[in-house]
């Protein structure tokens, strides 16, 4: 199935980011603690994340063209953030530091057994926008961004719509604004939670059935964990199972962003929605292989060595 779209060429980019990054402290430990309680950590790491920051630089890393836009501290930890998007060679020239404020933080708790996480994060309120930079939504093919600073990411989606850029969003909670935000997304994948959070309606499919009658979106889907992934286009279902993690799962942090990574990379490429959903769920399964929202992001031959083996 193609993607019900055509991107648009001669863009400066191929996708401009729009939200958060952060600095992650992760810490490892042999079971989650129970309340009132005390657990030796087993590692702990300081390493750069945040979901859109994150996906650009494993777009990034596959070859595609990206530029981010966000804003950081005036600290060490924003100087850490924005090293570790030079180091991947993303476009900074729309991302700003703002003086007398801190970068987002998180302390990433993970189960060593199963390596899935719990966050514990804080944004610095100066770093929200009012008035973003406009004149770089429509630069890229794609408009990717998370919807935390709701109404700016509104101004910026139709700004985009307009230069006829393709709209994606990450999104895993509602926030104020967020109806008049979706009528704008072309590509709208949640987590799981999400749809019901939004409707109220439990069964996954009905929910995105009713996102896409209501919103208008062209593409609407879920992302599954290890179950893989549900995506809703046109009037047809993609069902794509999850792959199991090479050496097994140290970490699910970023594993969402890792998703879209693997699905924008695959309609920039013109690979089909089932095979952009495959190749989504085989970019979050090689996330997983080690601590870090972005340590373990495959190279565009790692990607395919990967995808030769399971077509075999």
């Amino acid at each position: 199935m193609r993607f019900p779209f055509k991107l648009a060429q001669n863009k400066e980019f191929d996708v401009v980011g729009f939200g958060t990054n952060a600095v992650d402290f992760l810490i490892v430990v042999p079971e989650y603690p129970k309340f009132n309680s005390k657990i030796e950590l087993t590692s702990y790491y300081q390493l750069a994340g945040g979901e859109v920051a994150s996906t650009m630089v494993g777009l990034s890393r596959l070859g595609l063209k990206t530029a981010y836009v966000g804003r950081f501290g005036d600290d060490a930890a924003g100087d850490f953030g924005l090293q570790s998007l030079r180091n991947e060679n993303v476009n900074l020239d729309y991302a700003e530091v703002i003086l007398n404020s801190k970068t987002q933080i998180a302390f990433i708790l993970i189960d060593e057994k199963s390596g899935e996480r719990t966050v514990i994060w804080k944004r610095d309120n100066k770093l929200a926008y009012t008035e973003p930079p406009l004149d770089v939504a429509d630069k890229g093919k794609v408009f990717h961004a998370t919807a935390h600073d709701t109404k700016a990411c509104i101004l910026m989606a139709q700004k985009a719509k307009s230069g006829g850029t393709v709209v994606s969003i990450d999104i895993d909670k509602p926030f104020n604004d967020i109806e008049k935000l979706i009528p704008l997304i072309d590509i709208f994948i949640s987590a799981e939670e999400f749809p019901e959070k939004l409707l109220g309606i439990e069964d996954k499919k009905k929910a995105l059935r009713e996102i896409k009658s209501r919103y208008g979106c062209s593409i609407v889907g879920v992302t599954l964990g290890e179950q893989g992934s549900l995506i809703l286009c046109e009037d047809t279902f993609v069902e794509t199972r999850g792959f199991s993690v090479p050496g097994g799962c140290k970490d699910t942090t970023g594993a969402g962003d890792a998703f879209r990574v693997g699905f924008l990379y695959g309609l920039l490429t013109g690979e089909t929605v089932e095979r952009s959903a495959q190749i989504a769920n085989l970019v979050a399964a090689l996330k997983c292989r080690q601590i870090g929202a972005r340590t373990a992001l495959p190279t565009k031959e790692e990607l395919y060595r990967f995808l030769s083996e399971l077509d075999r």
